[in-house]
């Protein structure tokens, strides 16, 4: 899993497992926000809702903001903006490859 921090409150991450959580916690992050939708990568693609319940067990939080490749909106990147109001930082977003997380971060960043 490649970690690559867009600020000291958030980094994106490529695709990740329920396996990968508690190494995610020890990495001192307090919330996952998945904005890759289930499905998207066919059956090899953990669900959500496998991720949100080992992150239930780490002691994260846990959040699914789903966005398609390409179609990203600014709703989009506002929807994320009131997700980090809300979570305990530091957040750990992910989708395929981290693209996607990165861009709707650059768009909530936009929203301040």
């Amino acid at each position: 899993m490649s970690v690559q921090a867009l600020s000291p409150d958030f980094s994106v991450a490529g695709q990740i497992s329920a396996q990968d959580v508690a190494a995610i916690a020890r990495a001192g992050f307090r919330s996952i926000v998945c904005n890759r939708p289930d499905g998207e990568g066919g059956l090899g693609q953990p669900a959500f809702g496998a991720i949100e319940q080992a992150a239930v067990q780490a002691g994260l939080q846990a959040r699914y903001l789903p966005v398609v490749s390409g179609q990203i909106t600014a709703g989009d990147g506002a929807a994320l903006a009131r997700l980090l109001l809300e979570l305990p930082a530091p957040v750990l977003a992910y989708c395929r490859s981290g693209a996607r997380s990165s861009a709707l971060w650059q768009l909530a960043q936009a929203q301040h």
